[in-house]
């Protein structure tokens, strides 16, 4: 399995937190420890709104892990040139904005981050968004040129919009099961009946805010709704290949 999706709070570096809340640490010895039965060959260390902008916690975490994952970076608008080729050196691939926990005020600022970074190192985008708010959002986002969704989308309502973006080529993060009031099972089948590529597999470790966390059996459901065929791109070739990765696997 390729973790397309995990959280690493490090209490060694400051966490400014997002709206009063701090998460608990979830170092990368705890992450090992929760995910030793599931074969995980590598996966995407994506910033959490409590983490901030400073991704030196990030870094390490890439350092600790090993080339095998990535780095998904929550960063500010005005983030230098040199800084985006600092954060690539270290295993940086993608750019998250946050929209679920930090609101669109910066929006447009923030895309020209994303276009930015997609010109300058081949970035994608992947957002953090209720799915329900995506059609009055689309025309602000459309010049990012690879995108993501987060968790599935959240929200039933908004699963036609999220479908019209998997048909226009955005891919969607199968994580955080718990998060949202989707039927989980039958808005995997509809992602994979438009695009089955567009899936991406992750546990969401450590699950922060999540009314249910992960839980091994997420990852049957996946197997279970998707097939064999289906079900084995979700979990590994779909989010390696969304991160431009090698086939060894290794960035």
């Amino acid at each position: 399995m390729f973790d397309a999706h995990l959280h690493i709070i490090d209490p060694r570096f400051p966490q400014p937190g997002n709206a009063g809340y701090r998460a608990d640490p979830f170092t990368v010895a705890d992450y090992r420890d929760r995910v030793r039965a599931l074969d995980v060959t590598g996966g995407a260390v994506v910033a959490g709104s409590f983490n901030g902008t400073d991704q030196d916690y990030l870094v390490a975490a890439l350092r600790e892990l090993g080339p095998a994952f990535v780095g998904v970076a929550q960063l500010a608008p005005d983030t230098s040139d040199s800084h985006l080729r600092d954060l690539h050196a270290a295993g940086v691939r993608a750019l998250r904005l946050n929209l679920h926990r930090s609101g669109v005020d910066d929006l447009d600022s923030m895309v020209q981050l994303g276009r930015r970074a997609a010109e300058l190192l081949g970035w994608p985008t992947e957002i953090y968004v209720d799915s329900r708010e995506l059609s009055a959002l689309a025309p602000r986002i459309a010049p990012l040129p690879r995108v993501s969704v987060d968790h599935l989308g959240l929200s039933r309502e908004g699963l036609p919009a999220l479908l019209a973006m998997v048909g226009s080529g955005a891919r969607v993060k199968a994580t955080g099961f718990g998060r949202g009031d989707l039927d989980v099972p039958a808005a995997l089948r509809a992602i994979a009946e438009v695009n089955p590529g567009a899936l991406m597999a992750g546990t969401d470790l450590p699950s922060t805010r999540a009314p249910r966390p992960f839980a091994p059996d997420d990852l049957d459901l996946v197997a279970e709704a998707l097939g064999p065929r289906h079900a084995e791109a979700a979990l590994s070739a779909n989010a390696r290949d969304f991160y431009g990765l090698s086939v060894s696997g290794l960035r």
